[in-house]
């Protein structure tokens, strides 16, 4: 009997991928994770699914930052809203502001304006600029010798030599060396005043809003000890009154009344960001301030965020230090209780004193990347933001990188917000496409929404909100915050290569598809990297299922499959059914 020809069947093997693990951006990947990402979520992992609608909340003629203050703030074209509603803070300047949150005050840089969330009446310029009369005309100004509380040195005796028979209480001026005494009946003897006060009485009707103890710059004044920095002791005066005075330290020789016209400001230093921590603002600033370079780092008074040179040489004073790193300031933020500050090489931390002696340490590690200030947030109890190589996760020690899965590519002006254990990422590529990421830190996982360019975000109680470069103000959850939902989410998800590992040629027989959708998926194959994508099946189903698509095969060395489609999808498991041929 003869032998006929025999003809072996081609193995076939299943391949089944029912654990998906989310973006991936690298060369070589596994089965599990996606090159490619669209609107896909992490929270459903395992299975892969799309993200929810998102809502759009208010339309912004120009959105410039936000908050949260026991409710939403944010500001739109130079006015500051609150909890839905327009505040008395409008006419802000142009450009993006940092709203910083102390106590029940938001206040608002660079224009350096605060709002009182619990009193809304109160509102206005944390400096003070202040004049006895307009530019160019002068007012009478009286200078008297007194105690730091005010009370005037009636009883002052000006002389060379020690009055006779003095009383208990009684001042004397020694005119031979400027100095100031009072007799002690107890002592039985002169006691030098240490410090020598005097009280400035200006006739202005109570324009002069000062507060005791505040740290200002006296210029003009009659007699030349009364100008520079200086520290109001106390102060009086009322809007009914005819004059208002104030008290600071400085010698005269005599009282006396001239006019002049005297300025009296209390300054804020010009600072590039601002972070609120122990109930003080702590502020950096590299550059010019228009009189000199500096390199500082800036401490406000405790509880008070006017007063930034108030120096008594107390525990709550205001406090500044230089700085020996080069290069400007890239960010800022309150981590774990200390005033962090970054460069692009370098973390100075401010380790806060109860004494006053507060001191900086320094990191030399990745830094902020430069216009990437706003990708500082805190997710749990680590520090996320973007450096110049990577996103980096901090605790305190040495920054750790984590973001391997979004490749070798480079991305800028990052901005970020955070919500639960996620950590949202909008940054432009080198290209300057914009890409919205998401690291879900509990489960290690980066997805890619979409090209959503956001300004900044904000948390705020169940809804992660975020202003977009189209002045959008939108909710991210779509939850009640968020007025008008999506109509739909388009999603997509790319393979990396398959199959790569084996040398020989091969193709798929068919895909089984373990899912629930609401819409129809498309099925499109890329063959040996051609760029090309081919339409090679259509799904339509309700519920869960599992659908077959066969494929018509294809011989080729390696492949990439996508799915696209829109709506609510539920992927459980993918299975590809694969045929081994030969090496050609």
């Amino acid at each position: 009997m003869p032998f006929l020809p025999q003809i072996t069947q081609a193995a076939q093997s299943r391949d089944v991928t029912d654990v998906f693990r989310g973006y991936n951006h690298n060369l070589k990947i596994d089965a599990s994770e996606w090159y490619y990402t669209k609107n896909l979520t992490s929270d459903y992992f395992p299975l892969m699914s799309c993200r929810g609608k998102r809502g759009t909340k208010a339309s912004l003629t120009l959105g410039q930052g936000m908050i949260e203050k026991d409710a939403l703030a944010y500001i739109d074209n130079g006015t500051l809203y609150y909890n839905g509603s327009a505040t008395g803070v409008t006419g802000l300047s142009e450009g993006e502001k940092q709203l910083v949150g102390m106590g029940a005050y938001i206040c608002i840089f660079p224009d350096k304006v605060y709002f009182n969330t619990a009193d809304q009446t109160d509102y206005g310029s944390m400096e003070l600029h202040y004049a006895n009369a307009e530019e160019g005309q002068e007012a009478n100004v009286t200078y008297q010798a007194c105690a730091s509380d005010g009370t005037l040195y009636d009883s002052r005796v000006i002389s060379p030599t020690e009055p006779v028979s003095p009383t208990n209480g009684q001042i004397w001026e020694d005119s031979s060396t400027g100095s100031y005494y009072e007799y002690s009946t107890v002592q039985m003897q002169w006691v030098e005043i240490m410090e020598v006060f005097t009280k400035i009485t200006f006739t202005t009707q109570g324009a002069l809003d000062v507060n005791d103890y505040d740290g200002v710059v006296i210029t003009n004044a009659a007699i030349n000890d009364l100008n520079g920095e200086k520290i109001i002791y106390s102060h009086g005066g009322a809007a009914n009154e005819e004059s208002d005075w104030i008290v600071v330290v400085g010698v005269i020789d005599a009282d006396t009344t001239v006019p002049g016209r005297v300025t009296i400001d209390r300054n804020i230093p010009a600072m590039d960001f601002v972070v609120e921590a122990s109930n003080r603002l702590w502020g950096c600033f590299y550059g010019n301030d228009g009189t000199q370079n500096l390199n500082e780092i800036y401490g406000s008074a405790l509880g008070d965020f006017r007063n930034w040179h108030q120096f008594l040489g107390v525990s709550t004073d205001s406090w500044a230090a230089s700085v020996g790193s080069d290069g400007v300031f890239t960010g800022a933020i309150n981590f774990l209780g200390y005033p962090t500050f970054f460069k692009e090489n370098r973390i100075h931390r401010v380790v806060i004193s109860a004494e006053g002696a507060h001191r900086l340490i320094e990191t030399e590690c990745r830094g902020v990347q430069s216009g990437s200030a706003k990708s500082l947030q805190i997710v749990g109890e680590t520090l996320y933001y973007k450096s110049r190589t990577d996103v980096c996760a901090y605790q305190g020690g040495f920054p750790q990188g984590v973001s391997d899965q979004l490749g070798d590519l480079k991305y800028y002006n990052a901005v970020a917000g955070a919500f639960g254990s996620k950590y949202y990422i909008s940054m432009k590529d080198a290209d300057n496409h914009w890409h919205l990421f998401v690291l879900d830190t509990d489960k290690g996982l980066w997805m890619r929404e979409d090209d959503l360019q956001a300004k900044c975000f904000c948390a705020v109680d169940d809804e992660l909100y975020c202003i977009t470069a189209a002045n959008k103000l939108m909710g991210l959850n779509g939850t009640t915050g968020a007025n008008t939902l999506e109509e739909s989410v388009a999603w997509e998800a790319e393979t990396g290569i398959l199959y790569y590992a084996y040398p020989d040629m091969k193709y798929v027989n068919r895909y089984n598809f373990r899912l629930k959708c609401s819409g129809t998926i498309k099925l499109y194959i890329e063959y040996d990297s051609s760029g090309s994508w081919i339409e090679s099946g259509t799904i339509t189903t309700t519920g869960t299922d599992t659908v077959t698509i066969p494929v018509k095969p294809r011989r080729c060395d390696h492949m990439r499959i996508k799915l696209a489609g829109t709506g609510d999808v539920k992927l459980y498991s993918i299975a590809r059914i694969l045929e081994i041929g030969s090496d050609y």
